[in-house]
């Protein structure tokens, strides 16, 4: 079980010297503030404009914009790295903070529990995006972050939350799995479908990896209602993981968020206000 996200993720700078005709202000934002990942915290504007696939001089217009509105932040020494503004306009994503204001003191329960990593990621088209991560200062080497994107195929979460995905979206994964980059004891594409049936009826999995750690994880779905809208997991040496009791510990916290969601939007439902979890 690789539970270490894929490098070259990130966006692909795209050739070619002028945005596309007609192409939206708002999408050449989005292009310049989607070059910054995990390796690229702090970029010039000439890596901006290359990563983003945007001419130098447009990149320069939209950058001193973005700084404006609070999106950018402008470094002492010329570099651009992402502002407190689109922080702030995130936790309002219900999807990300509402979900992670209810799921927070269970998670909590069982961090104290399990003294390892416990985790909680949302589907965002082909990936799990982590929403919120809870580690033990003495807890095995992971490269993760909050807001970090997790490959579905080859993480325990991942696969819970394409297991759960649509038709169409299970069809592309397992037509483009590569088992290189995938779960160790998942060898083809047919044996991916298989493991994704089995997570249905089981509603968990077991996962493992050998490298660049030895490291095991379990996964369990969160649901609203009837649809599953995350997958928690907790992440930890292999070694005696099996022994340890963290399959039913992860699949009685999952239930538990689930019965919260559920009670939270029965309860919403009956005042008439939107959802707000507690």
């Amino acid at each position: 079980m690789n539970e270490t996200p894929t490098s070259g993720s990130g966006p692909r700078p795209r050739r070619g010297g002028k945005p596309t005709a007609g192409q939206p202000v708002v999408d050449r934002a989005f292009a310049l503030l989607g070059s910054f990942d995990d390796e690229h915290r702090a970029q010039t504007l000439a890596e901006l404009a290359q990563r983003s696939g945007t001419p130098r001089s447009s990149a320069l217009r939209l950058a001193r914009s973005l700084v404006q509105a609070g999106a950018l932040e402008r470094l002492d020494d010329g570099r651009y790295v992402v502002g407190l503004r689109l922080l702030e306009t995130a936790s309002l994503a219900p999807r990300g903070h509402g979900l992670r204001a209810v799921a927070m003191p269970f998670m909590e329960d069982l961090f104290h529990v399990t003294r390892q990593h416990v985790l909680l990621a949302v589907r965002e088209q082909q990936e799990a995006l982590l929403v919120e991560r809870l580690s033990a200062l003495d807890a095995s080497p992971v490269q993760y972050r909050v807001g970090g994107r997790l490959p579905l195929a080859s993480t325990g979460a991942g696969l819970v939350l394409l297991a759960f995905a649509p038709t169409a979206v299970q069809d592309h994964a397992i037509a483009t799995y590569e088992p290189a980059r995938g779960h160790e004891d998942i060898p083809t594409s047919a044996d991916l479908r298989r493991v994704l049936a089995e997570v249905r009826r089981g509603d968990h999995v077991f996962g493992r990896q050998e490298r660049p750690w030895r490291l095991a994880t379990v996964a369990a779905p969160v649901r609203d209602g009837h649809e599953v809208v995350a997958a928690l997991s907790v992440v930890a040496p292999s070694t005696g993981f099996a022994d340890a009791g963290y399959g039913p510990a992860v699949r009685a916290t999952a239930r538990a968020i689930s019965r919260r969601l559920e009670e939270d939007g029965r309860r919403a439902g009956r005042s008439g206000d939107a959802h707000t979890p507690r």
